[in-house]
């Protein structure tokens, strides 16, 4: 009977472990530093362990239903393609019931967490949803993906600070366009391995419209655009030197992924869209973290 049980709790697990791949948990570093900080950040100074606690649950909600419907309207198109074919919906791994299933227990997840923070949560729940549903579909129809991708998870940055104020302010738009653009850059990075394929397929994106070269540019552009709004965004809430030390890092950080892809030579798009920018999110959590220690912000 033990036996059955270890295996049972085994099978348990790999399903676990194969819903958390298919919505990517792991990449979760990449927004939640921003969520954090649009939180830490607003005028009302530390919002406290609760508030920090329901602003994470709605943010992995929010995060990880958008990832399971990105694959659930997709899954045709990864079918097609060689590099996405072994994903775990057109394999098989993850049926669409069960991909369904678990992007509703997640926008559950960030409906139950919206209602624990304040009503303006609540009145943006169809902004979220819209932008979850919409993003998967702009491939189909313009080259702006990116741009879309990144708006989506931008929605991070906004309501880190909507949890705390109840507001929209325009002080944490510039983050929250620095979390565009930033995504934006990257995404365009990583579509330079599809360029090939979109275009014959009929499929838009910055790489398939303009080329490798192009996008490449358009890339290096919105992170330079990124840098500027960190920068713009620390001056119009007061963030110190430390915050500055940090985006200074992120700077190296980009300048270090664009030396690494070049036309031509697309080997390390993974490393310079995904490890890179991991590291690029964590960086900037230790620079807002640390600079609102410094400023004596839970104290």
């Amino acid at each position: 009977m033990e036996g059955i049980r270890d295996l049972r709790e085994e099978k348990r697990q790999s399903r676990l472990v194969a819903y958390g791949r298919m919505v990517m948990f792991s990449h979760t570093v990449f927004s939640l530093p921003f969520a954090l900080a649009g939180a830490l950040t607003t005028p009302k100074g530390f919002p406290g362990w609760n508030t920090l606690l329901w602003v994470v649950v709605a943010f992995l909600g929010g995060r990880n239903s958008a990832n399971a419907v990105n694959r659930i309207v997709d899954r045709k198109i990864d079918a097609e393609n060689p590099r996405t074919a072994g994903r775990h919906l057109p394999s098989g791994r993850v049926s669409l019931a069960e991909a369904t299933l678990l992007a509703l227990f997640f926008f559950g997840l960030l409906v139950f967490a919206a209602f624990r923070l304040n009503r303006t949560c609540v009145y943006l729940l169809p902004l979220a949803g819209a932008l979850f549903l919409l993003y998967s579909f702009t491939k189909r129809f313009t080259w702006l993906c990116h741009l879309f991708l990144g708006a989506t998870c931008a929605a991070a940055s906004v309501g880190g600070w909507v949890a705390v104020t109840g507001t929209v302010s325009w002080q944490v738009l510039l983050l929250g366009a620095a979390n565009a653009l930033w995504v934006m850059g990257f995404d365009i990075i990583y579509a330079t391995s599809d360029a090939e394929h979109d275009r014959i397929v009929g499929l838009y994106s910055i790489p398939s419209v303009f080329g490798v070269t192009l996008a490449l540019v358009f890339a290096a552009v919105a992170h330079f655009l990124t840098l500027l709004l960190l920068i713009g965004f620390g001056i119009v809430v007061g963030l110190g030197l430390f915050y500055y030390l940090g985006v200074g890092v992120i700077g190296v950080l980009f300048l270090y992924q664009h030396r690494l892809v070049r036309p031509g030579w697309l080997e390390k798009v993974f490393f310079a869209s995904y490890t890179v920018n991991q590291i690029v999110g964590l960086v900037f959590f230790i620079a807002v973290v640390g600079d609102f220690l410094v400023r004596g912000g839970l104290f």
